[in-house]
């Protein structure tokens, strides 16, 4: 990497922050937070975080809700800014709308967006998804086998409309649909699979 590829670099990763949604309870998993669930030896969030950081995230936002004193302190979030979601149940939009919002005056041109009950999605498709930046009116989204998934780049000249719109466990997805024209799909399928913790069933995808 040549001195000004390495400049580069950096601004894209202070442009693109990172957006974990981590506050939901876990209602179908007997009201355990996912982001507590262990993984490989670490709660989920830390993996998730780990992702964002290995793909270039230099800023990373994590907003919190359910039991979010407990996720504090157990998990390594050291660097992260935190970010209380009071409305958490109320759905993944509320945290939507909190994390874009603790965006606001940072500096960042765009928002890398994860779930972290997607243990399956780590770096390389995060990585893949943050290189479709291209500036502030940027939309990106990973597809697996061409349909859209997670995660997701929301340029800052959408923040508004999106919060606007982002209302139960909908997020970003009435807007996105609406703006599909103007989505960058990168595909995923090779490099990560978009599975969900959900259900007790799904724990079967836990190491």
């Amino acid at each position: 990497m040549t001195d000004n590829e390495a400049r580069t670099e950096d601004q894209v990763g202070d442009r693109v922050a990172g957006l974990l949604l981590a506050a939901g309870g876990g209602r179908r998993l007997g009201g355990r937070p996912k982001a507590l669930l262990e993984h490989r030896g670490h709660p989920l969030v830390e993996h998730a975080v780990d992702a964002l950081r290995a793909a270039g995230c230099t800023r990373v936002h994590v907003v919190l809700g359910a039991r979010a004193e407990d996720v504090r302190a157990r998990a390594a979030l050291d660097g992260c800014a935190l970010v209380d979601n009071p409305d958490w149940e109320q759905g993944m939009g509320s945290s939507l709308r909190a994390g874009l919002r603790s965006l606001t005056g940072t500096g960042a041109r765009a928002a890398l967006v994860c779930l972290v009950d997607q243990p399956g999605i780590g770096a390389r498709a995060m990585a893949r998804v943050r290189a479709g930046y291209r500036g502030e009116a940027s939309l990106v989204s990973a597809a697996y086998a061409g349909v859209r998934g997670h995660p997701v780049l929301l340029g800052a000249a959408h923040w508004a409309g999106i919060e606007a719109t982002a209302t139960g466990d909908r997020g970003a997805r009435a807007y996105l649909r609406e703006h599909e024209a103007e989505i960058a799909l990168v595909e995923c399928g090779d490099v990560a699979r978009p599975y969900d913790i959900d259900t007790e069933a799904d724990l079967v995808h836990l190491e």
